[in-house]
């Protein structure tokens, strides 16, 4: 499992797919997503911008993103 750790209170879903490498551009993780590709907590997220915070797990292509909070105060 890949962990992401936050800067703020969240990142949106088509971000963090392209942060951590999962597809190589923004474009193709908003067709990742509106094609139902992506899980979120286990159930299918159709919303590309959708607000992903700490806690929160996303499934995609075989691989799983543990999102952890950020220093206090960030």
């Amino acid at each position: 499992m890949l962990e992401l750790t936050l800067r703020g209170d969240f990142i949106e879903l088509d971000k963090l797919l392209k942060a951590m490498g999962l597809v190589e551009s923004g474009g193709r993780a908003r067709l990742a997503v509106a094609a139902g590709e992506v899980r979120v907590d286990g159930q299918v997220e159709l919303r590309k911008t959708a607000k992903i915070r700490a806690g929160q797990v996303v499934d995609f292509g075989g691989q799983q993103v543990k999102v952890m909070p950020g220093p206090a105060g960030s």
